[in-house]
């Protein structure tokens, strides 16, 4: 198995999701795939998941692509976010994320 960065991977998903026959695709985002340490406002915690510098990278390949039709945002539990770190970076980097997909 090869081992590839994130924006690799990312990119080599965008251009299996952007073939000529499909219209667009729909982003759906669990914020339990960022790693539990940076991440613990979720039921289910990963070790070793995505940082956020890796997660805004595949959102800005994915939204540059021009072909996301829509962005939903999934199992962050606010009640697990006891100083409210874990959402304001989330909220930090799909505002940068879409913010670079809007120009």
């Amino acid at each position: 198995m090869r081992a590839i960065g994130i924006e690799a991977a990312t990119r080599e998903a965008v251009d299996h999701l952007t073939r000529e026959e499909l219209d667009g695709f729909f982003i759906h985002l669990d914020a339990d795939c960022l790693d539990d340490v940076i991440m613990p406002a979720v039921d289910f915690r990963v070790p070793d998941g995505l940082s956020w510098d890796e997660l805004g990278t595949a959102l800005r390949v994915a939204l540059a692509s021009g072909k996301a039709v829509g962005i939903e945002i999934t199992i962050y539990n606010p009640r697990l976010d006891e100083d409210g770190s874990a959402g304001r970076g989330l909220a930090d980097v799909l505002a940068a994320a879409l913010g670079t997909a809007a120009h």
